[in-house]
């Protein structure tokens, strides 16, 4: 392109465009494709497929997953480097969903612990291994952190993570990473909106972590007793010509767990625990997980219309 000057005479200079400006959303998303590709090949031999879901390699040897993907003492272990190793289950925690497995990880690079916590808002990464069929990075913010859910015994896990970051089925055990590439949790739950829900990678569950892989099993006090809905409860009550009573309603013992050892019957009324009433299943819950097991738990239900004291023991 040429310009012309005022006196008509021709410049036959040519017109230099000025440089565009930085595309900051193209910028960005540059950015943001480096950081996966970056993720994908320094973690993704450490990504794992452990049953039917996923795992990471946090230990030479050491591999953590949830506890619900590993359904015996030996698992098939699917490595990020498509290797498959047979694994040991070196402990477990049902209630907290967390396992870890000892399986021969070679020279991967185990990923390691954040010290980094994510807030609302906070870019992470989930990545997994489903079934062991490849490795998958995706990406999202956070949306809510210290939400609760429950575990695959009904327990409520506490202060869990929940971010948009999508994920197929068998994501459940995979780690969810900061930008650093560190833990800052391990994903468990699928939400049906499309959110995903993961476990704080917290010094509390690093430590809890930890005593599992010395081959320890986390015991927590456990009655063996299915509870009616409050609402139903009350139904029931009634439809039997009993005064309603706040409790938590027995409708199912199991056969030879520490309940029925007790005296506790289907139909009983538990109103206090540990000599504190009980109106929710949370509230039980919550003073079973404070509870010594190597002591009784004391219980008043009501039988009928009379109340009753037993003592249940977790020692067997």
């Amino acid at each position: 392109m040429s310009d012309y000057r005022a006196d008509g005479a021709r410049d036959t200079a040519r017109w230099t465009r000025p440089a565009a400006e930085e595309d900051p959303v193209s910028s960005l998303l540059e950015q943001l494709t480096s950081t996966i590709e970056g993720l994908a090949s320094t973690l993704g031999a450490a990504v794992v497929g452990v049953g039917r879901g996923s795992g990471v390699v946090i230990a030479e040897g050491q591999v953590l997953t949830n506890a619900h993907n590993v359904r015996s003492e030996q698992v098939h272990v699917h490595m990020g480097d498509g290797r498959v190793g047979d694994g040991t289950l070196l402990g477990h925690d049902l209630d907290g969903d967390l396992a870890v497995i000892e399986v021969g990880t070679g020279d991967v690079t185990p990923v390691a612990w954040g010290s980094w916590s994510p807030g609302i808002g906070s870019a992470v990464f989930a990545l997994a291994n489903p079934h062991g069929r490849g490795v998958r990075v995706t990406f999202g913010t956070v949306s809510v952190v210290g939400r609760g859910f429950r575990g695959p015994r009904g327990r409520v896990i506490a202060d869990a993570i929940e971010h948009t970051a999508p994920a197929a089925r068998g994501s459940s055990g995979g780690p969810l990473v900061g930008a650093d590439g560190k833990l800052v949790g391990i994903d468990t739950h699928r939400r049906g909106d499309g959110l995903y829900l993961a476990i704080p990678a917290s010094t509390e569950v690093r430590e809890r972590v930890q005593a599992l892989a010395t081959g320890q099993v986390r015991q927590r006090a456990r009655l063996g007793v299915a509870i009616a809905p409050p609402r139903m409860a009350a139904k029931m009550r009634e439809a039997v010509g009993l005064e309603p009573r706040d409790g938590l309603l027995v409708r199912g013992v199991e056969q030879d767990g520490p309940a029925r050892d007790a005296g506790l019957q289907r139909g009983d009324l538990v109103i206090e625990a540990a000599g504190q009433p009980v109106t929710t299943p949370d509230e039980l819950f919550a003073i079973l997980e404070a509870h010594d097991v190597s002591t009784p738990l004391a219980l008043t239900v009501v039988r009928g219309t009379e109340e009753h004291q037993l003592e249940v023991g977790f020692e067997r």
